[in-house]
């Protein structure tokens, strides 16, 4: 694959995972906007993971202590804040994962990869995710998370898996319509992320590792690297943002795209 192509997906995967505007469906987008080669899932792959390694990093005492409290959790002890995370965590991602399988065996994942789905999607949820941050309450911190909230956030989540509709986007929906900070409505919707790219990864690569040759392991290397830099990058200005701005700029550039890519395919 040419480099350009390479860090034109990687950037576009680095910052678009976290910022509530959908990397999925602009990924998706991409081939048919720009005349490129679809990247094949050994490349979404690869840039997921290494959004997964940005999110670990950035977040690494959360992830530290949601390790350290894993096996509390699995035994049922949730009497540290370590294991309470790990096991909200737990109950955030079954539904994501559930609702994945079924998608992907039933063969819908691939119907819905749509430009009328994205562009739907991404005009709804920003109009969604700006009622939810604007009226909102804000009496919750990280520190009250509990298995009712993570479950509420994780069927939330679920509805991610429609193009367009923004895994980010829509837990922050949820964690702001459930009362929480901006700030902390964003760090739990990261932490959330880092199980579901995991699960995604491993059902996806399972499939692909078999055809990966060296030349496309090195492609992916690449990809990898590039996202994650990027998505550090696009991790540190949003949380630097929240402390002063709203969702709405998101919002904003959500309803613009949203309305372009509804009006070229209406007109297609």
């Amino acid at each position: 694959m040419p480099l350009f192509q390479l860090i034109l997906i990687a950037l576009i995967q680095g910052i678009t995972e976290f910022l509530p505007v959908s990397s999925s469906g602009h990924l998706i987008l991409l081939p048919g906007l720009t005349g490129l080669d679809d990247q094949g899932q050994v490349i979404d792959v690869a840039v997921h993971l290494g959004t997964l390694a940005a999110v670990v990093l950035f977040f690494w005492q959360d992830v530290r202590a949601g390790l350290i409290g894993l096996p509390r959790a699995l035994t049922g002890r949730m009497d540290t804040p370590g294991a309470r995370l790990a096991m909200g965590l737990i109950v955030a991602t079954i539904p994501t994962v559930l609702f994945g399988a079924f998608l992907h065996f039933s063969g819908l994942s691939d119907a819905l990869r749509s430009m009328k789905v994205i562009g739907w999607t991404m005009l709804g949820f920003g109009l969604v995710l700006y009622v939810a941050d604007r009226y909102g309450p804000t009496h919750k911190r990280g520190s009250d998370w509990n298995l009712r909230d993570a479950l509420i956030m994780g069927l939330w989540q679920m509805l991610a898996l429609i193009p367009g509709t923004s895994r980010s986007g829509i837990t922050i929906t949820g964690a702001r319509q459930l009362g929480y900070t901006r700030m902390d409505a964003a760090r739990l919707s990261m932490l959330m992320s880092i199980p579901t790219i995991i699960a995604s990864g491993v059902l996806l690569g399972a499939e692909v590792a078999i055809d990966a040759n060296a030349a496309v392991m090195r492609d992916a290397a690449i990809a990898a690297l590039l996202s994650m830099i990027a998505a550090l990058a696009a991790l540190t200005l949003m949380m630097r943002l929240l402390r002063s701005v709203s969702f709405t700029p998101y919002v904003i550039y959500r309803v613009i795209l949203g309305t372009v890519l509804l009006t070229i395919a209406y007109q297609s």
